[in-house]
């Protein structure tokens, strides 16, 4: 430590001691720049954690529709126009609307074929654990009824 004598306003010598370390000033000067590059950081943490929620729920409902569009492949609207079945932890209900007249099926090479067919559009909602519409789908189906025994002319 070293110490400095200077005369003051009254001819009063005034002494001042030099201290090593940090002053006061210089504290809070660390601390305000510490604590911004904190903010920074927590928001920046905060942006790609609300990011990571959302594409888990892209891919929980794109998992959730490649499920849906397999359990419908095996749906005939024409025959079930409506219903509703549990995939695990979210279920579905579906209504199927003829858009298309009814027609008769063509055989081949001439005539008509065993089965009638329409075109239906059909609307799924998908619901979760607790009977909430998490999202819902539209979908375009041919159904078909078979309307002809197959008896073979002799």
């Amino acid at each position: 430590m070293t110490t400095k004598e200077r005369p003051c306003g009254k001819g009063l010598a005034h002494s001042r001691t030099r201290q090593a370390g940090f002053t006061l000033l210089e504290a809070i000067v660390a601390l305000v720049l510490i604590s911004s590059a904190g903010l920074a950081l927590f928001s920046w943490i905060n942006g790609n954690i609300m990011a990571l929620t959302r594409i888990h729920d892209v891919n929980a409902r794109s998992e959730a529709t490649a499920n849906i569009l397999e359990y419908m492949d095996r749906v005939n609207p024409m025959l079930t126009p409506e219903g509703e079945a549990p995939l695990g932890a979210y279920s579905i209900k579906w209504g199927s609307q003829a858009t298309s007249n009814i027609t008769e099926g063509v055989g081949y090479p001439q005539g008509q074929s065993l089965y009638q067919m329409a075109l239906y559009s059909t609307v799924i909602s998908v619901r979760t654990a607790g009977d909430q519409i998490w999202f819902e789908l539209k979908l375009q189906q041919v159904g078909y009824k078979r309307v002809r025994s197959n008896s073979i002319m002799n």
